[in-house]
């Protein structure tokens, strides 16, 4: 394994590191600014104009739809080893992914719609998705039943001529506050007498399909997210052509594999930079404050905690680089432990790091002055977004005592929501 950076990626990173000391850092402040302005008058969900006077800008500088893999719309895709240390500057700060037309869940549908979808499909909402136009959500996740086990999943999507008919509840459906977001792709129940794991399917839904109804946001630990947000939907009676489904019926669990690979290298990344970023912060902070007499640098816990920082950042960027290796190489099949490993270390090495920093800052580090409060909240979200540590868990335990076992048998992964 080899994960030195190709020269193009050294390039790459230069432009983006350039471009996010001279337009994002310089903006945090702003963009949370222009979010409360926009709440103080009653409508936080609408696009920030920071944002979108940064977009013609990355695209300008070559920094658009970075995380697109090979294909024919992008035959000078990055691989995803090579996107990862890019996805890792990135998630320093949480507005940057938008900007460079690189942020969840709309990678994950442009993803799944190429990989999925029909040249029609394709044509009405890939190429808008690739050229910022409007945003996607994806709904799996539904508030009546434990959907860390996705075949739990009730929503019905049933033939009905040329149609397809949805009925059901979902919730934490990121990016369907965004008045952008144009179209759904919706995880749900074709047939409930088919074997397990052939029940589900997926389907392009358009967000201004009748009877869809947005019925509130949801906040995350206080936080609500804006503009992007989570949202609870309902969907009654809603009605689309038969060809918006993809693949077929009952290859859902199917799709969910091929696009869960990537969105995790994605997630695990960005957590690990915005560990570093946390890290940094934390240093800075020690250096500057004495108490007691002596900076608090001197004093000999914080030697121990910033060691213990950086070996945790090292060991999680080292295994997810492997994931992305080996997903590269040998597929996402052979990568699946890797996988399920790198989801369960990144987020939780950067909450131990951030709450490290946090604590340097003192009460400071609670407040809005600093961006550690709202890291924490995204970073223990994702322990739970697009599945709970312990689904990972066993996961990797189910494929350890294979490895042991006598029985010479395929072991079912669980598939948890695909980011």
């Amino acid at each position: 394994m080899n994960f030195d950076y190709s020269d193009k990626v050294q390039d790459l990173r230069a432009r983006l590191l350039d471009f996010m000391d001279a337009h994002v850092y310089p903006n945090e402040a702003r963009f949370a600014q222009e979010v409360a302005e926009n709440r103080a008058k009653g409508n936080a969900w609408i696009p920030t104009t920071l944002v979108e006077t940064l977009k013609p800008k990355a695209r300008a500088a070559g920094l658009w739809n970075l995380f697109l893999p090979h294909s024919k719309r992008a035959p000078e895709g990055l691989s995803n080893l090579e996107y990862a240390p890019l996805c890792e500057i990135m998630g320093r700060v949480p507005f940057a992914a938008e900007v460079f037309n690189c942020n969840a869940p709309d990678t994950g549908n442009m993803e799944t719609l190429e990989r999925y979808a029909s040249e029609a499909i394709k044509d009405e909402w890939l190429e808008p998705l690739l050229r910022g136009d409007i945003r996607s959500a994806f709904l799996m996740t539904e508030p009546d039943v434990a959907s860390s086990d996705a075949t739990n999943v009730q929503c019905r999507i049933e033939r009905d001529g040329v149609h397809y008919v949805l009925n059901g509840r979902k919730w934490w459906s990121s990016g369907a506050g965004d008045p952008r977001c144009a179209v759904y792709i919706v995880m749900g129940k074709t047939d409930p007498e088919a074997p397990r794991h052939q029940q589900q399917s997926m389907i392009v839904v358009p967000s201004n399909t009748p009877g869809i109804e947005v019925l509130r946001p949801l906040t995350v630990f206080g936080y609500d997210d804006a503009p992007h947000g989570h949202m609870e939907v309902k969907l009654t009676n809603v009605r689309v052509p038969a060809s918006n489904m993809l693949l077929g019926e009952g290859r859902g669990f199917e799709i969910a594999q091929g696009r869960l690979g990537p969105g995790r290298i994605h997630h695990c990344m960005r957590s690990i930079g915005i560990a570093e970023r946390a890290l940094e912060l934390m240093c800075k902070r020690l250096n500057q404050r004495v108490a007691f007499g002596k900076p608090l640098s001197a004093q000999s816990v914080w030697h121990e905690r910033i060691a213990n920082a950086r070996i945790m950042i090292e060991q999680a960027r080292l295994l997810t680089l492997k994931a992305a290796y080996m997903m590269d190489t040998v597929g996402n099949k052979a990568a699946k432990s890797e996988i399920a490993m790198i989801k369960v270390i990144a987020p939780n090495i950067a909450l131990e790091i951030i709450d490290m920093a946090i604590q340097a800052h003192g009460a400071g580090g609670l407040c809005e002055d600093f961006p550690l409060a709202y890291a924490y909240a995204n970073q223990r979200t994702l322990r739970l977004a697009d599945g709970p540590d312990e689904v990972h868990r066993v996961a990797v335990a189910k494929l350890e005592l294979a490895k042991h076992s006598l029985k010479s048998e395929e072991l079912q992964m669980p598939i948890t929501r695909g980011s």
